[in-house]
């Protein structure tokens, strides 16, 4: 693990004053790195039926989409509004620093699916609670909730207290 937190740099002030923002790139840039974090979820998720791993726009689809290769599932993406081309769902949901929206195809995935959601950074969990009403509402059944980093210290946890949730790295 410590290897992973020595590829992770704060940058202060990002996006907007007060904001210590997790930079994960160059985690992402180490080969070595990248490859080991993809590992260990693989290895937790690796002995389950997995049928789709829903990464979360926009690090959260680096993330998902090596994961779903790992593990040999589909991937399915949840982008920012008008970005996927069919027909699509949308939530609403709070940041620390403001509000945005996801969205998810229609048809991305069939009742009873088994997923498992991953982004990069659990803050506050408004992110990943819009994520979850999306799968939800697709009918799907979510495995767990994982992410990269955890920002322990906002509490985001609780926001996602009816899911189970992993993280790689705590701060």
């Amino acid at each position: 693990m410590e290897m992973l937190k020595a590829k992770i740099r704060d940058i202060p002030d990002f996006p907007q004053p007060g904001v210590l923002f997790k930079d994960i790139t160059p985690l992402l840039g180490d080969a070595k790195a990248f490859g080991a974090a993809i590992e260990l979820f693989r290895q937790r998720y690796g002995n389950r039926h997995v049928d789709y791993v829903v990464g979360v726009e926009a690090r959260g689809l680096v993330i998902g989409a090596a994961l779903a290769n790992a593990l040999g599932t589909g991937f399915i993406m949840v982008r920012k509004p008008g970005k996927l081309p069919a027909e699509t769902l949308q939530a609403t949901y709070q940041l620390e620093y403001g509000s945005d929206s996801l969205e998810i195809h229609l048809d991305a995935m069939t009742p009873g699916s088994q997923v498992v959601i991953v982004d990069d950074v659990l803050a506050t969990g408004g992110t990943m609670t819009a994520v979850t009403e999306l799968v939800a509402t697709l009918k799907a059944d979510i495995i767990e909730v994982a992410f990269l980093i955890e920002l322990s210290f906002l509490n985001g946890r609780s926001q996602l207290k009816n899911h189970s949730l992993y993280s790689l790295i705590q701060y």
